[in-house]
């Protein structure tokens, strides 16, 4: 067994999970802010801290700062779980449906409940697509990033010794 794997560069999976969550928060949350920039969507990048702050303070471009930075650590965390639940899964399907739940989860119950997005019958319905695509892209970048890292042996190098 340990013949197997030597000369193989294995991956610390939390410090990659880290890495993926981050920059999916920085990606994907630079383009929320675009978004709302552009008036697809009503939901500021601020939303999961829009109960503890007031809503112009988020308009702001420190808001925005904040907001970005809390969505990259919600991003973490969301790239933890996927990690945890769901690694040995491949294909971007999988972090397709993943970006769906966390929409659906955020946008449906725990948002509006919570004072972090307004309920879905009060979204106009660019908002609601715009929303719904940008977390289906963020998903199947968590998702199949990190499925690819685990699942696709082609990827392993052999460490040369000499």
């Amino acid at each position: 067994m340990g013949a197997k794997n030597e000369g193989k560069i294995k991956t610390n999976r939390w410090l990659y999970t880290i890495y993926i969550g981050f920059f999916a928060g920085l990606i994907w949350g630079a383009l929320k802010i675009v978004e709302h920039y552009l008036k697809f969507t009503k939901i500021v990048i601020g939303f999961l801290i829009e109960p503890f702050f007031k809503h112009d303070f988020l308009l702001s471009w420190q808001g925005i700062l904040i907001g970005w930075g809390f969505f990259m650590l919600f991003s973490i965390v969301a790239a933890f779980l996927y990690m945890v639940t769901m690694w040995k899964l491949q294909g971007p399907w999988w972090g397709l449906g993943y970006g769906a739940f966390w929409w659906a989860a955020i946008y449906l119950l725990i948002g509006p409940l919570a004072g972090m997005t307004y309920w879905i019958n009060k979204l106009d319905i660019n908002s609601i697509i715009s929303d719904f695509c940008l977390f289906l892209l963020w998903g199947m970048f968590i998702g199949y990033s990190i499925s690819i890292e685990y699942t696709d042996i082609r990827t392993r190098q052999p460490i040369h010794k000499t």
